[in-house]
């Protein structure tokens, strides 16, 4: 027991040697001084500055060069003469966002190509009269010609955001174009509608008083058939009194014709004068006429009482069809007029809504339809910049960077050929890069505070800086205190790898699969997370977890390398021996 007592009590005598002698180092040379000062600002100038070039990345756009060529010849709509072209131009002057230059197509084409501009747009001739088509029984799209020269990928993306600029005012005037000729159309059938809901309503009433009229006529013209129905039964009573009278008639004709037959027989037997026969004859002859007559009268007035009988019976199917043609007629301009009636109150009600609409001027409709809907946007952990956005991987990276440079400019030393064992060496030199660490955040967090991030919990914010710094130090220094030059490779994969695999510009959601497995076990992913829940709105959730991660994964690695570190000493030393050997390595 005593005896671990005094190794122990050695082994802290040793670690403190160390130490106390590597801060007497850092004195001595002047040299010295002036290296770890520069490594103390080295990894905040590699934060601060990529933060401060992400602070607003389009705020100077207004200096990128973009062509734009007008050869718009215009349009007619309704008497109106619009040039889109000329109204875009007038816009993008009026629009800062870029450097709008305006030039020929020929002199845009040239320069794209040349460089002189990223990127340019052709307002081609006929591009009003494409716009102006929809109101035509052909219409057609309106096209713009869009060139980019790819060989500058950050101006091109930026000239991208300058295309989608004149894309949307020439797309936000098109469709209010379209939607303002529509709505001049709807004014047209508003008037039709209210015309024709008027018409329909007169042409009702007419309906239903010529309704009324056919219904008066129709009653007139009962009464004047029941007055003939009763003509009628005279004039077949008398024709049958007629018939009976002329029957009578033509039986006593008969019977004198008869007599006279026979008599005029007589005479002509009993007599041979010639005077005398000639007065039958003509008797005779008298007497066939006269019954002739009589018996045509008599067919005649049986005729007419016959007939008369058939008229009766007519007239009453007259009357009786006109009762139901007046009804028919009364309830048919019923009907009619309540559906006109009826028809007539619907386009006057959507003549009355249409109304509404058209009742706004242009202006007021093309307002509508260029932003029909107001996005309501609401913002959580809201922040002022997007250099503050990015601030957390900037600040991270420059921390894993920072340890990354200490241990591969500073010697993490080693046991082999001192009085020292390899756990002592590895305590005593982990102090001098965990104090590096310290100062290279605290300038990094100055110089944060002196840019403006926005920053939401400031202790949480500091502290969790020093504990990555610390955590990022620890790894990286036992890679190296063990492995040497080989452990100075893994931080430089492990540094690549960070860059896309943990989330901190770019969503994983975005990557690879390959990131996507790989992004939950990376220290810059939790790193991240830390800072960026303490800097810019702290979710406990988010942060404890991470937090907890570094903590056992800085616990760990400082275990294994004591272990390690027993038997990778001697191995590393000899490894690196020869490396510099040769004239390749130092």
């Amino acid at each position: 027991m005593a005896n671990l007592i005094t190794r122990i009590l050695n082994s802290r005598h040793n670690i403190y040697e160390i130490i106390t002698k590597d801060l007497r180092s850092t004195t001595k040379n002047p040299i010295v001084i002036f290296l770890l000062i520069a490594l103390i600002i080295l990894p905040s100038l590699y934060g601060l500055v990529n933060i401060y070039a992400c602070w607003d990345p389009y705020e100077n756009t207004d200096n990128v060069p973009f062509a734009v060529a007008n050869e718009d010849k215009g349009a007619t709509y309704e008497n109106v003469t619009m040039n889109a072209g000329n109204d875009l131009v007038m816009m993008l002057k009026n629009n800062t966002k870029f450097n709008w230059v305006f030039v020929t197509s020929d002199e845009l084409r040239q320069g794209v190509h040349e460089g002189k501009y990223y990127a340019g747009m052709i307002v081609p001739a006929n591009f009003s009269e494409c716009i102006v088509s929809i109101s035509t029984d052909d219409p057609h799209s309106a096209d713009l010609e869009y060139i980019v020269n790819e060989k500058y990928p950050v101006a091109a993306k930026l000239s991208d955001a300058a295309a989608k600029e004149v894309y949307n005012n020439i797309n936000a005037e098109i469709v209010t174009f379209i939607n303002v000729a529509a709505y001049g159309k709807l004014g047209e059938l508003q008037a039709g509608l209210a015309s024709g809901a008027s018409q329909m309503s007169s042409g009702a009433v007419l309906l239903s008083n010529g309704a009324g009229q056919v219904a008066s006529g129709a009653g007139q013209l009962s009464d004047g058939a029941s007055q003939l129905e009763a003509g009628a039964d005279k004039l077949h009573e008398g024709a049958n009194e007629l018939a009976s009278g002329t029957h009578t008639a033509t039986q006593k004709v008969d019977n004198v014709s008869g007599y006279i037959y026979e008599g005029s027989s007589i005479i002509k037997n009993e007599t041979t004068s010639p005077t005398i026969n000639n007065i039958v004859d003509k008797i005779t002859e008298k007497t066939d006429a006269v019954t002739g007559g009589v018996h045509q009268l008599d067919d005649g007035a049986t005729q007419i009482a016959l007939g008369s009988g058939s008229f009766k019976g007519n007239i009453s199917l007259l009357s009786d069809g006109t009762m139901s043609l007046a009804a028919g007629a009364t309830l048919l301009a019923n009907s009619a007029a309540s559906a006109l009636f009826m028809a007539s109150s619907s386009l006057a009600g959507a003549a009355g809504d249409l109304e509404a609409i058209t009742g706004l001027n242009d202006s007021q409709v093309g307002d509508y339809f260029y932003a029909p809907v107001h996005l309501d946007k609401q913002v959580e952990f809201e922040t002022s910049n997007y250099g503050s956005q990015v601030a957390p991987f900037y600040i991270v990276l420059s921390m894993w960077v920072g340890a990354l440079i200490n241990c591969v400019i500073l010697n993490t030393g080693t046991s082999i050929g001192t009085k020292y064992r390899p756990h002592e060496m590895y305590f005593g030199k982990l102090m001098m890069f965990n104090i590096m660490a310290v100062l290279q955040t605290t300038v990094t967090l100055l110089g944060a505070y002196h840019l403006g991030i926005d920053i939401s919990n400031p202790l949480a914010f500091v502290f969790s800086c020093y504990f990555v710094a610390i955590i990022f130090m620890g790894l990286i220094y036992s890679f190296v205190s063990l492995f040497g030059d080989v452990g100075k490779g893994i931080a430089i994969i492990l540094l690549v790898f960070q860059i896309s695999g943990s989330g901190g510009i770019y969503p994983v959601e975005i990557m690879s699969k390959f990131f996507g497995v790989l992004f939950p076990y990376l220290p810059m992913t939790h790193a991240i997370s830390c800072v960026r829940e303490s800097q810019l709105g702290l979710i406990w959730s988010n942060y404890i977890p991470s937090f907890i991660f570094l903590l056992i994964l800085g616990i760990v690695v400082v275990i294994v390398s004591i272990i390690l570190k027993q038997r990778f000493d001697k191995r590393t030393k000899y490894f690196e021996d020869k490396l510099y050997e040769t004239d390749l390595f130092k």
